[in-house]
């Protein structure tokens, strides 16, 4: 068959097939991973209101990331299951050790990225958004090399 040329591309049709479909598996790796981000955002945020205002609240937790009371409800009944959170109809949410360390864990990482973005001339704004999203995908490995760099500033 003739190549069909396009700029700076020449493809034969037998090259142009589509790509195999993706396994299922990596769509369930990617809904654990969105998962997870999840559970690391509310415990960070419980963690924040309960030192800020006191306690935190299912109101104080929907105003501050930005969804419904409903969504808040739902995951936080999952964080229970998990063993993060402990709530009660009515009341103030409260972490569970395990949900402490790793509000601890993820407000290190993303003080880390952070700290590593304004080295790079990051102005502050900038560097607290892209830290929101780095910190819950930055590897162990990697992590270690901001700290490692943050060190010889």
């Amino acid at each position: 068959m003739p190549r069909t040329t396009h700029k700076s591309t020449s493809v034969s049709h037998s090259e142009a097939r589509l790509a195999p479909v993706q396994p299922a598996e990596t769509f369930r790796r990617s809904r654990r991973d969105r998962a997870t981000e999840t559970a690391q955002d509310y415990v960070e945020a419980i963690a924040e209101l309960s030192t800020t205002l006191g306690e935190a609240r299912v109101v104080d937790m929907a105003r501050r990331l930005g969804v419904t009371h409903v969504t808040v409800n739902r995951t936080l009944r999952r964080l229970q299951r998990a063993g993060y959170v402990n709530t009660k109809p009515y009341r103030a949410i409260f972490l569970t050790e395990a949900g402490g360390e790793l509000a601890a864990e993820c407000k290190q990482r993303h003080e880390t990225v952070k700290a590593f973005l304004r080295s790079l001339g990051i102005p502050e704004q900038v560097a607290e958004l892209d830290a929101e999203g780095i910190e819950h995908h930055v590897s162990p490995e990697t992590l270690a090399a901001f700290e490692r760099q943050l060190r010889k500033s």
